[in-house]
């Protein structure tokens, strides 16, 4: 990087994604006619030299998305006069001015995500009259937001103040410039929703401590919004009917919150809606089946509600759905056959904890992209599908993690999540959702033998077939499922040995085989020594460690002595070795030297004579003297 203070007439630096590394060059402060530096996207580290702090005909500075790190000071900007653009965003930086510094720049665009301003909100912004795109976000403000800072605001195309600790209400209306782009997520933020002056194209709330109902007059207010996320804040009442005219909707996001009511008819209108999430609220009622010409609909969560009836047959229209979870509702009736050949893009089907009835169809194996299947807590009926042993995502390995994002707009999008029921306990996954690949049929009425089946599926990372009546023996072939994490068979008739080969599950941390009908002794070696009790417990027929039930003829101590006698097990074996050792060289010495000096092996035996008939003299002894002593007892 020294070189690049080297070329002195330089007026433009355009590195941006390469794979540049090590620190920037202070040298470059001396290239007096640089107009714009640009090095964003490299592995640059160390800190910002001052010396940019000279480039006084600088208009461009972007150094976003490296590894810099430090504190930036007045000195940075202080012959900046012609600065118009500034990112310094995606770094480790720590700001540092005074309360009362004058900027002497006025830039339109200003990026500055992720670096240190607060914990007060920085004065000096209140300088910045010409600014169009402000991003302050994860920038360690807690602080109300202030007065003068609205009149800034009345200006920008892009307001980005997310992931701090403002508190405060927003005022109301909210003054914006048209098409503007609104972002105060993730922040302490209370009232009511606020409405924007003119038209906007997005809006994200999420996060904060809203509450009160969703205005009645959204759509009207915004028209052309194209990303909506309301979620995880105290919003109630209905959603309004008239939200089906906002047709440009790409992103709905109103979960976790405590809506109620039912789905207004009209949000089959949203024409362009790649993700729609009204999850963890009180919505109740049947799912309306105007939802089944949303044929751009990637994500879909209606989870965690009241609802009830059966699936629509309309949604046999979602041909672009990736993403269906209608897990914890009061559903019915039977899942439809046709999800096999309606779905082909289908990642994740979650139904648990509803009514759905009869026999999983076993079309579903046709899902050749599905990931994760969950039906637990249903009352599924007859024997696991034969056909499942076809899923093709679940039968390859999978180490590639790839974000599941859906509409993405102007750096804004939706990021898929979901429950998994994993290792006895719900965990919530977004980023690594993708690794996940998962089967759960638990608590339901499933019959017939252990689906030997399931075993062709490689890549499955969570089994749980829990709670069902499932008969027959646990099969060899289930040492086949080596990226298993989590395996849960308890409750069920399951019989025959533990197989040993088991063991060999090296990503095995959560075992449950209790409660079942297993007999023998514990293969308790490798892998099954890390699990406790707890995991084998309810089957009167098994035995051995961990268990404290003996098996047949097993030695009470054997255990112990394995256990705290490891390292006479190992001194054992060095005493052998050192015995063989001892006595082939006691063999092979002399007789080499024998071989080589022939006088000495006439001298070597006959001591070796000698000594043999002493000791014959003293073993005629030893026998009268025993025989004395056994008289005096």
């Amino acid at each position: 990087m020294e070189w690049l203070g080297q070329p002195e007439n330089l007026e433009g630096l355009g590195l941006d994604v390469n794979l540049l590394e090590g620190p920037i060059p202070a040298s470059i402060g001396t290239l007096q006619n640089l107009t714009g530096v640009f090095l964003a996207g490299n592995n640059l580290n160390g800190t910002l030299p001052e010396s940019f702090g000279q480039l006084s005909k600088l208009s461009g500075l972007d150094v976003s998305s490296n590894q810099l790190t430090g504190t930036i000071s007045e000195a940075h900007f202080l012959n900046l006069t012609n600065l118009y653009f500034l990112s310094l965003s995606s770094n480790s930086f720590i700001f540092n001015v005074s309360s009362s510094w004058v900027p002497p720049f006025l830039v339109h665009n200003l990026d500055m995500g992720s670096c240190k301003l607060g914990p007060s909100f920085p004065a000096w912004l209140q300088y910045q009259k010409e600014l169009n795109f402000l991003d302050i976000s994860n920038a360690s403000i807690s602080d109300s937001i202030p007065r003068w800072f609205w009149d800034i605001a009345s200006n920008l195309s892009l307001v980005n103040v997310s992931r701090n600790q403002l508190e405060g209400q927003l005022p109301n209306p909210l003054n914006v410039v048209p098409y503007a782009d609104i972002d105060f997520s993730s922040n302490l933020l209370e009232g009511v929703i606020p409405l924007p002056s003119d038209v906007i194209e997005l809006l994200d709330l999420s996060n904060n401590r809203f509450s009160g109902p969703i205005p009645q007059n959204i759509s009207e207010s915004m028209p052309y919004l194209i990303f909506l996320s309301l979620s995880s804040n105290q919003l109630t009442g209905e959603i309004p009917t008239s939200i089906g005219q906002m047709q440009l909707l790409e992103v709905i996001d109103l979960s976790n919150n405590r809506l109620i009511g039912s789905i207004p008819p009209s949000i089959g209108n949203f024409s362009y809606i790649k993700a729609l999430d009204l999850g963890f609220n009180n919505f109740s009622g049947v799912i309306p089946s105007s939802l089944g010409q949303l044929n751009l609909l990637q994500s879909l969560h209606l989870n965690d509600n009241m609802f009830s009836g059966e699936i629509p047959s309309s949604f046999k229209n979602l041909s672009s759905l990736e993403t269906l979870d209608l897990g914890n509702n009061r559903m019915s009736g039977t899942i439809p056959s046709w999800f096999g050949d309606g779905f082909t893009n289908l990642r994740i089907l979650k139904l648990r904890s509803n009514a759905f009835l009869a026999e999983i169809p076993s079309e579903l194996s046709n899902l050749r992209s599905l990931r994760v299947l969950d039906l637990a807590e249903n009352k599924l009926t007859a024997k696991v599908p034969t056909s499942f042993g076809d899923l093709k995502a679940m039968s390859q390995e999978h180490e590639i993690n790839k974000y599941l994002l859906y509409g993405f707009y102007r750096g804004s999008y939706y990021e898929e999540s979901l429950v998994v029921n994993i290792k006895g306990q719900s965990q919530k996954y977004t980023k690594t959702l993708s690794l996940v690949t998962s089967i759960d049929l638990s608590g339901n009425h499933l019959t017939g033998e252990f689906p030997v089946e399931l075993t062709k599926l490689f890549g499955l990372v969570v089994l749980n077939i829990s709670g069902n009546q499932i008969s027959g023996q646990i099969p060899e072939s289930i040492s086949n499922l080596r990226q298993l994490a989590s395996l849960d068979l308890s409750s069920n008739k399951l019989s025959g040995a533990i197989p040993p080969i088991m063991s060999k599950l090296t990503f095995l941390s959560y075992l449950n085989l209790s409660n079942n009908q297993l007999p023998g002794q514990i293969p308790y070696m490798g892998q099954m020594t890390t699990f406790t009790e707890s995991s084998f417990g309810g089957n009167p027929g098994l035995c051995g460690a961990p268990l404290l039930v003996e098996c047949p003829g097993e030695d009470s101590t054997k255990g112990q002595t394995d256990e705290d006698g490891s390292n006479d097990s190992f001194i054992d074996k060095w005493f052998y070795w050192s015995l063989g050792l001892g006595f082939a060289a006691g063999v092979l010495v002399p007789y080499l030297i024998f071989v080589i000096r022939k006088p000495w092996r006439g001298v070597y035996f006959d001591f070796v004579d000698k000594i043999v008939y002493r000791l014959s003299r003293v073993s005629r002894k030893r026998p009268a003297h025993n025989r004395n002593l056994h008289r005096q007892r």
